[in-house]
């Protein structure tokens, strides 16, 4: 991870010539009464909650069928839901909605758009990465973990795009789309070789529309509005619009995924967000780890104190 920072011989004191990870500091600084830097993952807890989220409506076409919350919030719009029930202000269930309800200008719906906008903003200061020269992204075949930008194009997908997490539990992919988001007609969108800490990242500086019969993965972060065409899907992702619509047609989305990926909250890992007090925030890459072995977070917190406890161990002995 980066943020490197030292500390000295009193496990308290932040300086020295040695050097510990942001995770290291958080566990000092939760022992010692400091203010630690924390990290948090790049979707807040509501925002993670929602598979389908709208500022200015959200519009399906049943029967769709979604495992997760669908909500729409805007400041002073209508939070109008049509072809789900809904209750202004009442989160209220659904048929076609499992694991989740329906949330017409709830508060829940208003903290996730606000959770949306800083989530494309983080994404944002990741950079362009790598400039894709074709804005067709299966020209490429497959891409291994990284930040890609994607120009504009007619269709980004016109048939299948592999990602390929190359054995690494915690790969992510950011693509940072410079318009906006278009697949073709029954594209796909496949993850490989990842595992339970991976993450997929859609940040569309526009509109996105997902083609009739496409599979898609990820989650979709989108400026203005999302368009899901006829029987489209996304088994594992997210269609999460900033300031316009979300529209839905007999659609199937998901924010729980199956198999390797399961455990991936619906692939929002692979980074997290640092906030350091006096600092900042910098959004970082979470370390490699083999598919199959990423331990939960209070793992990691008590691995590092066990780390921790063995360095000042061996240096007063020393």
């Amino acid at each position: 991870m980066k943020n490197i920072i030292k500390y000295a011989r009193s496990p308290c004191n932040t300086r020295s010539h040695k050097t510990l990870s942001t995770l290291a500091l958080a566990v000092i600084g939760a022992f010692c009464g400091a203010s630690p830097a924390w990290a948090v993952p790049i979707l807040g807890a509501d925002l993670a909650s929602f598979t389908v989220l709208g500022a200015e409506t959200v519009t399906n076409v049943p029967t769709s069928a979604i495992g997760g919350n669908v909500g729409v919030w805007s400041s002073g719009g209508a939070n109008a839901i049509a072809g789900f029930s809904s209750v202004a202000g009442t989160a209220t269930s659904d048929s076609q909605v499992t694991g989740g309800l329906v949330h017409a200008g709830t508060a829940v719906a208003q903290s996730a758009q606000a959770q949306l906008t800083a989530a494309r903003n983080n994404l944002d200061s990741l950079g362009t990465g790598v400039l894709l020269a074709d804005g067709d992204l299966t020209l490429a075949g497959s891409l291994a973990p990284g930040v890609y930008t994607v120009p504009y194009a007619i269709s980004n997908l016109t048939s299948a795009l592999t990602l390929d997490g190359g054995g690494n539990a915690n790969a992510v992919w950011v693509f940072q789309m410079e318009s906006s988001l278009i697949t073709s007609s029954n594209s796909v969108v496949n993850v490989i070789n990842a595992g339970s800490g991976a993450g997929v990242y859609w940040n569309v500086r526009s509109s996105a529309t997902i083609g009739t019969d496409t599979a898609f993965m990820g989650n979709i972060l989108a400026l203005t509005s999302i368009w899901m065409n006829t029987t489209a899907s996304d088994l594992c992702g997210r269609a999460l619009a900033d300031t316009g619509e979300v529209t839905l047609q007999m659609n199937s989305l998901s924010g729980i995924c199956a198999s390797e990926l399961a455990g991936s909250n619906g692939l929002s890992g692979g980074l997290d967000v640092i906030t350091t007090p006096g600092v900042g925030t910098e959004v970082v890459f979470l370390p490699f780890a083999p598919n199959g072995t990423v331990p939960e977070p209070a793992t990691w917190a008590l691995l590092s104190i066990g780390l921790l406890g063995l360095g000042f161990s061996r240096r007063r002995h020393g």
